[in-house]
């Protein structure tokens, strides 16, 4: 059986940032420490990576590129479980690539690239969950005033970007802990959705119920995850 080729050195650096951001912050992880997490010296990393900003750069790539692909799912959407699933994907996505969220406006202040950049994924956001809307709208399943059909699609967009804030600040020591993500990643997908249930037609707004309180049962009785060490 032939070996499995060893990760390049660049993408490993890539994994322990990701890792290292997603569980500490970017703000309180040093290129230095992502050195050590690696037993490479400084100078290894800088090869690859000469300053953070590229690092955090490449990171965001990788994010950017897995984002427009989910969110080309949109069109696909024509009722309530297919938006469940396509939420609950994104809030997925957002997970792994928390860090973003958790510090998104001290990334955003520090980093011209992300500046720019973010700026060009809440538009996508926007435009896939007016896609979205359109889907089930077309569907016979909502029922909303074109006029306002902008107005939900931003607010949609809203929690979606700054759930995983709002749970931090709800739980500081452990909201971004994996044992926490189910129920996070729930309750996020649970709120955005919410924001349709006024506009949904009465059978798929019961089914939208019927799905919240399955999946919250199940987050109940599903054994919860160690924490990291």
């Amino acid at each position: 059986m032939a070996k499995k080729a060893p990760r390049r050195t660049a993408q490993r650096i890539l994994e322990a940032a990701l890792a290292l951001f997603n569980r500490f912050g970017e703000p309180n992880v040093s290129t230095t420490l992502v050195a050590g997490e690696l037993n490479i010296s400084p100078g290894n990393l800088y090869y690859h990576y000469p300053a953070k900003d590229e690092l955090i750069n490449k990171l965001f790539e990788g994010y950017e590129t897995e984002l427009n692909e989910l969110l080309h799912a949109s069109e696909g959407v024509h009722d309530v479980e297919d938006a469940w699933f396509f939420m609950h994907s994104l809030f997925e996505l957002i997970w792994r690539y928390r860090f973003l969220y958790r510090d998104l406006n001290d990334l955003l202040s520090k980093n011209r690239n992300l500046e720019t950049q973010f700026q060009l994924v809440l538009k996508n956001k926007v435009r896939a969950i007016r896609s979205l809307l359109a889907g089930l709208s077309h569907a016979g399943h909502l029922d909303i005033d074109v006029r306002e059909v902008d107005a939900l699609a931003q607010s949609m967009v809203v929690v979606l970007t700054y759930w995983l804030s709002y749970e931090y600040v709800r739980n500081p020591r452990q909201a971004l802990e994996p044992a926490h993500v189910q129920g996070a990643l729930l309750r996020g997908g649970h709120h955005v959705l919410q924001l349709l249930a006024p506009y949904l037609e009465p059978d798929q707004r019961r089914h939208l119920l019927t799905l919240n309180d399955a999946y919250a049962q199940a987050n109940e009785d599903a054994p919860a995850e160690p924490a990291l060490p």
